[in-house]
């Protein structure tokens, strides 16, 4: 059994995203969120993306760093 790592680029391979570095940067700078919108209630998520993100970040300690991380992004002011 292979044990992986957290990270960005694994995350954004579980939720079926191209996870090189370009691809999670175009992708941060193209969904940035309002405070306000919490990182699993984003409206460009398909409904199987928002379960994965709210289950890892609710259930499994080991992701929710990263679940975390892609939030800060995501929120970050440009």
């Amino acid at each position: 059994m292979e044990i992986t790592t957290p990270t960005l680029a694994t995350l954004f391979e579980q939720l079926g995203l191209d996870s090189d570095q370009a691809s999670i940067d175009a992708f941060i700078t193209a969904h940035p969120l309002p405070d306000e919108v919490k990182l699993s209630d984003a409206d460009f998520w398909s409904p199987q993306q928002k379960s994965l993100l709210k289950e890892e970040l609710h259930v499994d300690a080991e992701w929710a760093p990263v679940v975390d991380e892609l939030n800060a992004a995501l929120h970050e002011k440009k």
